[in-house]
């Protein structure tokens, strides 16, 4: 009697065991997924998510969209409040805070399609996973790789007397030039411009501006903040002059020239973006993409300049939070791989690069418009800087374009403010 009883008891645990299983393997899993705004690549991941969801029935992908910069400030306060999503993606330069800081885990290589992190680094060009490998270990993977050359509006060109094929601005000056030609203004009010900067993305457009000109974010050791007085004092006096106390060409306090350009409304000649803006402009104003009215030169470098820097080039990564449990962990990161699956549907339809080797050596690539322009860039750029304090350098550099073109603070003072606290920033580690 008493082996009938352990037997029925084992047979009983057995049972008990297979059940819990199953009900692990259904477990319902939620995956809180944040990510920046993109109508053209928004139409895309909702098809992905029903897909994976269709392919997974026990999870459920809850998607937020928020404007880029919006995101940054709204992922900081998530993480601070200790409710940060599962799945997001911001620039390299607000993400890798979070790798160093432990919040983010490291990639589940299996769950994503990998053997370990030398074959994730092996699927893609050389240093683009470097911003997201971290001790050994691989904490992301690039939903794009994006690099911003010069998008002309011929017609503005040619309403202002000029030639788009032969007077465009291939140095700063001549941006200048350029844009005294073109620009209209209402008072002191500007109507229509000829180009303006990407404010407030200073790191990515701005600081290849001072390295034209000798100087450097920081020495190559990396002890020292903001070098080469004469090349910062330079760059801010030229933002000085730019802005509404100088020439009143821009301020950072009008609506993003990007953002206007697809409108085609005679109120922007030139905005500084990305081959992203081409799918954009296809979707927001077919008529003006199919008219061959619009092109794209290369990003300016100063008259005097002693390097020839594009703009950097940056990547929004996909990471995982590291607080989301083993099992979100693991979904989080086949559902990542599962979108990135699709690089060339992301090219053609959003014009987004994921640089893997295949894509990149692609014909589909090459016969984007103005792929070359952007491949060229690309080549003369470099990463932009990232660290664990460059969502705080950002801040800084904001604060000192801010001081020159709207109080009027002298850029030497401005210069001194800015490497002071830079430095400090630093020196705290």
């Amino acid at each position: 009697m008493k082996k009938v009883l352990v037997a029925l008891l084992v047979l009983i645990l057995s049972v008990s065991f297979v059940f819990a299983q199953g009900g692990k393997e259904n477990k319902q899993i939620t995956i809180e997924f944040w990510t920046h705004e993109d109508v053209n690549r928004q139409a895309l991941e909702d098809r992905y998510i029903a897909e994976f969801e269709a392919s997974h029935p026990n999870v459920k992908i809850n998607v937020t969209r928020q404007a880029s910069t919006k995101l940054i400030e709204l992922i900081q306060t998530a993480f601070a409040a200790g409710e940060g999503p599962d799945v997001f993606n911001l620039s390299i330069n607000d993400e890798y805070p979070y790798i160093v800081a432990g919040r983010v885990a490291p990639m589940d290589y299996e769950a994503a399609g990998f053997a370990d992190a030398q074959a994730v680094q092996d699927a893609y060009l050389a240093g683009m996973i470097d911003p997201v490998t971290y001790e050994g270990e691989v904490y992301g993977l690039p939903l794009e790789l994006t690099n911003w050359s010069i998008f002309i509006n011929k017609k503005v060109f040619r309403d202002a007397g000029l030639d788009p094929e032969k007077d465009y601005p291939k140095t700063w000056e001549e941006m200048v030039e350029v844009s005294q030609k073109i620009v209209i203004r209402d008072g002191d009010i500007l109507v229509r411009r000829g180009f303006d900067f990407r404010y407030p993305y200073y790191l990515e457009a701005m600081v290849p501006m001072v390295e034209q000109l000798g100087g450097a974010l920081f020495s190559d050791d990396g002890t020292e903040a903001i070098v080469g007085e004469d090349a910062w004092v330079t760059w801010l006096t030229f933002m000085q002059q730019w802005g509404p106390n100088g020439l009143n060409l821009g301020s950072p306090t009008y609506t993003n020239a990007r953002s206007l350009f697809n409108k085609d409304n005679n109120d922007i000649a030139m905005a500084n973006t990305g081959l992203y803006q081409e799918a954009r402009i296809k979707a927001d104003n077919p008529e003006f993409y199919d008219s061959g009215e619009w092109m794209v030169v290369p990003f300016p470098v100063f008259e005097n300049a002693v390097k020839d820097v594009a703009a950097c080039y940056y990547g929004h990564y996909y990471m995982v939070n590291a607080d989301s449990d083993k099992e979100t962990q693991k979904v989080a990161w086949e559902f990542i791989a599962y979108m990135l699956s699709h690089g060339e549907e992301y090219l053609t339809e959003v014009n987004i690069i994921q640089p893997t080797k295949a894509l990149m050596e692609s014909d589909t690539y090459k016969n984007m418009p103005y792929s070359d322009v952007f491949t060229k860039d690309f080549e003369r750029g470099h990463i932009v800087y990232y660290g664990a304090a460059s969502t705080e350098i950002q801040a800084q550099l904001r604060t000192a374009v801010e001081a020159v073109m709207l109080q009027n603070v002298d850029p030497y003072k401005a210069y001194q403010d800015l490497k002071k606290n830079v430095q400090e920033i630093i020196d705290e580690g």
